[in-house]
């Protein structure tokens, strides 16, 4: 080769490797800035604040299961201060959570769908639980079905979740509400009664159901579980605060399908934990919990998207009109919700 060509290709080579050098660093400015921004970016987050959530709750066992998030951790690890404020009824959490004492809580349908008007509308979050045999009617020795039941005297606070409980029964055996003597009170007062014969049935759920039938060797004549039941129990909030704490109620929801998928990889710990906080045997709160469908993933989708929940509510408000009784409006403005919880199952899966 001669001189002039062993120039040329040496010009050539540095170029090459002049060229190689700007392009490798160019990748490395890129890698190193990309970097950067990620640390930036995860230090954001980091620092971002979530505020705390306060939630009404009340004893029972669709609602108590969330007293796992707090034993192990479950919301702490998803950047939450979650305060559970215990109450004695859900009607009294709802109105809580309507007037802005609560940001959000654990309701029935049916007591978010018959609550107070105010200058807020209600939300419905997502599904925590269906009754699915949990709840029910005893009855005394001699009455043996809920055909039975026609001029009887039959305990259902009216518009609770009791009263909806025995509007269904009556429906599905095609009994008009005012062929039965409903006595509005309280379940302890109701299971007195039972004991002293001075009721023909009443509606219960368990474990005072099944203790009740067996006290007075009666008869439990319907439960949930013989139909696709309305006594479907709900987190919700307010229609502003669903703007105001959107990230805190999505990482609400998230933390509760954590709760879920343990139900269902580890119950034992579950009731466990749960049953521990509440003061019980875990086998007892397990029972209780296996009348009920589980709020996971699953019933949520089939529960909003499907057009379940709209359903349920006119279904509801076409039962309670059927008995005036309780003196109660149903609602038209429930907001379903469903951008939270479809946000919280798509993040939740990744």
């Amino acid at each position: 080769m001669t001189g002039k060509a062993q120039t040329g290709t040496t010009q050539l080579l540095r170029r090459c490797w002049l060229t190689l050098t700007k392009w490798r660093s160019f990748g490395v400015l890129c890698v190193l800035t990309l970097a950067v921004s990620l640390i930036v970016n995860a230090c954001s987050l980091a620092s971002q604040q979530l505020a705390p959530l306060r939630v009404g709750i009340t004893s029972w066992a669709g609602f108590d299961i969330a007293l796992y998030a707090q034993e192990a951790g479950l919301f702490k690890q998803r950047g939450l201060d979650v305060q559970l404020i215990r109450f004695e009824n859900q009607q009294d959490s709802t109105r809580a959570m309507l007037r802005g004492t609560l940001d959000a809580t654990f309701a029935s349908l049916w007591d978010v769908v018959q609550s107070d008007s105010g200058s807020d509308k209600p939300a419905v979050l997502m599904v925590t639980n269906i009754s699915h045999g949990a709840d029910g009617i005893v009855a005394q020795p001699g009455i043996k079905s809920v055909a039975n039941l026609r001029g009887k005297r039959v305990e259902a606070k009216l518009g609770t979740v009791n009263h909806l409980i025995l509007l269904e029964a009556l429906k599905l055996h095609q009994i008009k509400p005012e062929e039965v003597k409903i006595e509005d009170i309280s379940n302890e007062i109701a299971v007195d009664l039972m004991q002293k014969k001075r009721l023909d049935a009443a509606v219960l759920w368990q474990p005072l159901l099944g203790e009740t039938a067996q006290t007075i060797k009666g008869n439990i004549i319907y439960t949930t579980q013989e139909i696709d039941s309305l006594i479907i129990d709900a987190l919700a909030s307010r229609s502003t605060i669903t703007r105001t704490k959107k990230a805190e109620l999505k990482q609400f929801i998230m933390a509760w399908f954590d709760i879920m998928s343990a139900v269902e990889t580890k119950p034992n710990e579950v009731f466990q934990k749960v049953g521990k906080s509440l003061g019980q045997k875990s086998s007892a709160f397990a029972k209780d919990y296996a009348g009920l469908k589980k709020g996971d993933i699953a019933m949520q989708q089939q529960m909003f998207k499907s057009g379940r929940l709209p359903e349920a509510i006119a279904q509801m408000a076409k039962l309670l009109k059927s008995d005036p009784r309780p003196g109660k409006i149903p609602r038209q403005d429930v907001e379903i919700n469903t951008e939270l919880v479809t946000t919280a199952i798509e993040e939740w899966q990744l």
